[in-house]
């Protein structure tokens, strides 16, 4: 059985730092939207917001790959602020019969975000986030 395991929060809140301690040192993968936009050499990130649909379709389908060559624990750290981006994710999670786990990552250490998104367009981002309690 594969634990999936979502991490989410607000830009510069810790998801790819967690995400990369609970991988074990590379031991579990680890699936991103960044990922699609970070050159595997380099390491530089572009993003490109006319490829984003692309890059929600690469993750999804990294992650099911993942999960279908049976490995014990998927990590998939994306900003996860509106119920659309979970949804899929959810029904995977259901149809291949993963344990399921969300966290929400909470902003407390100061940090900036490394992708310098605006405080504006963080505050957009915190206006729409929903946490599912019950």
């Amino acid at each position: 059985m594969t634990d999936l395991i979502l991490i989410r929060g607000l830009p510069g809140s810790g998801k790819t730092t967690f995400a990369q301690i609970i991988a074990e040192n590379g031991k579990f993968p680890i699936v991103s939207i960044d990922d699609y936009f970070t050159d595997p050499k380099t390491g530089e990130y572009h993003f490109d917001y006319q490829r984003n649909h692309l890059a929600y379709q690469s993750c999804l389908e990294r992650t099911k790959a993942a999960i279908e060559v049976g490995a014990v624990r998927v990590i998939v750290h994306n900003t996860f602020t509106l119920p659309w981006e979970l949804e899929p994710y959810l029904e995977m999670a259901n149809a291949n019969g993963c344990r399921l786990f969300v966290m929400t990552m909470e902003k407390y250490h100061g940090q900036s975000n490394t992708h310098e998104i605006s405080e504006v367009q963080l505050q957009k981002m915190a206006t729409g986030y929903q946490i599912k309690l019950l």
